[in-house]
């Protein structure tokens, strides 16, 4: 049985609450108009998402962006070079 957990946690001094269910994706894309490509899925774990979206270092020409897509507005952060 699978229990429900409620979370919180602080990113660039925005709260952002999210449960043990909550889906985050880590995406990265090429060009100011190509599309993402998700990297990396991880579920109820905002703190792993984190330290993944920041591992990736993104070179001359790419971006990249953490999402919580069950939210209202669903990116967390993004960045771009």
């Amino acid at each position: 049985m699978n229990d429900i957990k409620l979370l919180t946690n602080e990113l660039d001094g925005k709260r952002i609450a999210y449960s043990s269910q909550t889906v985050f994706v880590v995406q990265v894309g090429k060009g100011p108009k190509g599309s993402y490509k998700t990297r990396y899925v991880f579920t109820g774990d905002l703190p792993q998402a984190v330290k993944y979206y920041n591992c990736i270092n993104i070179g001359y020409g790419y971006k990249k962006r953490l999402l919580m897509p069950s939210s209202k507005n669903p990116v967390l952060a993004k960045s771009a070079s």
